[in-house]
C-alpha cells in the first residue's frame, strides 16, 4: 500500500464526522508547525508564519503567509468536512414491536439503500454537564456497531429487485436492542460509555456512520473504497499539499461543513469565516481588495466518474475515468466556476509536473450539482476553478476511487500553492 492511500485511510478512520475530520486536520498541521489560533483572541500574525484556525469545530482554516504577509496574492484549496448520511433527531428513542430504534433524518442527499443492513455506530459531538454543574461539549465516538438498518425478506416484498421508493421515517430507523431487554436511552447510554464526568447530557449533533473500514479493493489493489471519500479525499490531499509547501508564496486551505445542505450557516461556504480570517491577515480594505486580485482559489470536490454499467448517463466526450487524473470540472450554468483562463493555469501547472487531467460536464438534460466554488468566488470576488478527482457511487455509504487519483491529485495540489 503506497504512502498516500495508507494516510487517507487513517485518516477516514479517524473521521467518521465533520468534528472529527477538523480535529484529525488539526493534528496533522500540528505536527507540521501551525500554531492554533482563537478566533475571540487577538492575532499576531508574522511573515512566514503558519497558522490554523477552526469554526464550530466542524470548519477549518489553515494558512501559511509569505515575506509579503499575503498582499502579493494567496494560493487557496477549498474543500468540504460533510458528507451525506443519518443524522440523529434530538428526541431518538423509539420503542417498535419492543424494539429498540432511533429515530433519524437524512442529511444531505443520502442513497438511502446504501445504509441498509450494515454495522453502524455513533459519533458527533455532545452538550453536557459536568459533576459541578458546568456546561461542556466533547466529542464522541462509539467506534464498535450498535444497530443495524435491516432490510426487508424479498418474501414479504417479492417485488423488491424491481425497485421501492424507501420512506425515510419508517424505513431507515436501526435497531440496537432486541425487545424486552432494555428501555432505550441514548443520553444513558451516553453517560454510562463516557464516563461519571458527564454527569447530564443536554442535546448532541450525533451521527450513524458505517464501522467497516475503507480499504483497497481489485486485483492489484488499485481502488481505494469507503465511506466519506466525498469529499474527505479532497480535504485529506489540501492537508498533505499544505503541510509539505515549500517556498515563499502564501497559501491557504479552507474547510466547510454543511456543503451537502446548501452551505447556509456560519461554518457553511455562504457564511463569512474566510471573509473574517482575510479581513484579520489584510486589515487594510485597499490592500486586501489587491491582494484578492491576484488570488486563486481552487475548489476541490469529488467528480462523477464514468460508470462501466451506467454509460449512456454520461456524456461520452466528457466521462472521466478512474485513474486518469484529475478532473477539471466545468458548468455553463456556473454549477462551478471554472472558465477559460483558471482551466488552462491549472492544466498548465500539470502538465509541467507530469499529471494527467480530464474534464467534466454533466448531461445537457441532467441537472448539474454544485460545490463550494460559485459561494466563495461570489463571497469574496476570487478566480478559480472547480476540479476534483473520479468517484464512483458518490453519496453511497460506500464510495470508489482510484488510488492512483489520490496521488496525481496531492501532486497537483502542490504545484498549485508553490506557484
Amino acid at each position: 500500500m503506497n504512502p498516500c492511500s495508507l494516510g487517507l485511510i487513517q485518516f477516514l478512520k479517524a473521521s467518521p464526522t465533520p468534528f472529527h475530520a477538523v480535529l484529525a486536520a488539526q493534528d496533522r498541521l500540528l505536527n507540521s508547525g501551525f500554531v492554533a489560533l482563537n478566533e475571540a483572541d487577538a492575532w499576531d500574525l508574522k511573515a512566514g508564519g503558519k497558522y490554523m484556525i477552526s469554526r464550530n469545530g466542524s470548519s477549518l482554516i489553515a494558512f501559511k503567509l509569505g515575506a509579503d504577509l499575503g498582499s502579493g496574492g494567496i494560493r487557496l484549496i477549498g474543500a468540504h468536512t460533510d458528507s451525506p448520511g443519518l443524522k440523529v433527531k434530538p428526541q431518538p428513542d423509539q420503542k417498535r414491536q419492543g424494539h429498540w430504534t432511533l429515530g433519524v433524518e437524512t442529511y444531505g442527499g443520502v442513497l438511502m439503500a446504501t445504509w441498509l443492513d450494515r454495522d453502524l455506530s455513533i459519533a458527533g459531538k455532545i452538550a453536557y454537564l459536568d459533576e459541578q454543574g458546568d456546561l461542556k461539549t466533547r466529542l464522541i465516538d462509539f467506534k464498535r456497531p450498535l444497530g443495524i438498518i435491516p432490510n426487508l425478506a424479498i418474501h414479504l416484498r417479492p417485488g423488491a429487485n424491481e425497485g421501492w421508493k424507501i420512506n425515510a421515517q419508517k424505513e431507515l430507523s436501526p435497531v440496537l436492542r432486541l425487545p424486552e431487554e432494555a428501555q432505550g436511552d441514548l443520553r444513558a447510554l451516553i453517560q454510562k460509555e463516557f464516563g461519571p464526568q458527564v454527569a447530564e447530557v443536554l442535546e448532541f449533533d450525533l451521527y450513524l456512520y458505517p464501522t467497516e473500514a475503507a480499504g483497497l479493493v481489485g486485483v492489484a489493489e488499485e481502488l481505494v473504497c469507503g465511506a466519506r471519500l466525498d469529499n474527505l479525499v479532497s480535504c485529506f490531499s489540501a492537508l498533505e499539499a499544505l503541510a509539505d509547501q515549500e517556498g515563499d508564496p502564501s497559501a491557504m486551505v479552507v474547510f466547510n461543513d454543511h456543503e451537502e445542505v446548501g452551505s447556509g450557516t456560519q461554518s457553511g461556504a455562504a457564511g463569512n469565516f474566510l471573509e473574517s480570517v482575510l479581513e484579520r491577515i489584510l486589515p487594510d480594505p485597499q490592500a486586501r481588495g489587491r491582494a484578492l486580485a491576484q488570488s486563486w482559489f481552487l475548489s476541490a470536490d469529488n467528480a462523477h466518474a464514468q460508470h462501466p454499467n451506467y454509460a449512456d448517463l454520461h456524456d461520452e466526450a466528457h466521462a472521466p475515468l478512474l485513474g486518469g487524473g484529475p478532473v477539471v470540472k466545468v458548468n455553463a450554468n456556473q454549477s462551478y466556476i471554472t472558465d477559460a483562463e483558471s482551466s488552462a493555469r491549472f492544466v498548465q501547472r500539470c502538465r509541467a509536473a507530469n499529471i494527467p487531467t480530464q474534464r467534466f460536464a454533466t448531461r445537457s438534460d441532467l441537472r448539474c450539482g454544485s460545490t463550494i466554488g460559485p459561494l466563495t468566488a461570489r463571497r469574496i470576488g476570487i478566480k478559480g476553478l472547480d476540479v476534483g478527482i473520479p468517484n464512483l457511487a458518490m453519496h453511497s455509504i460506500r464510495e470508489t476511487i482510484a488510488a492512483k487519483d489520490l496521488d496525481y491529485l496531492i501532486a497537483a495540489m502542490k504545484a498549485w500553492l508553490a506557484e
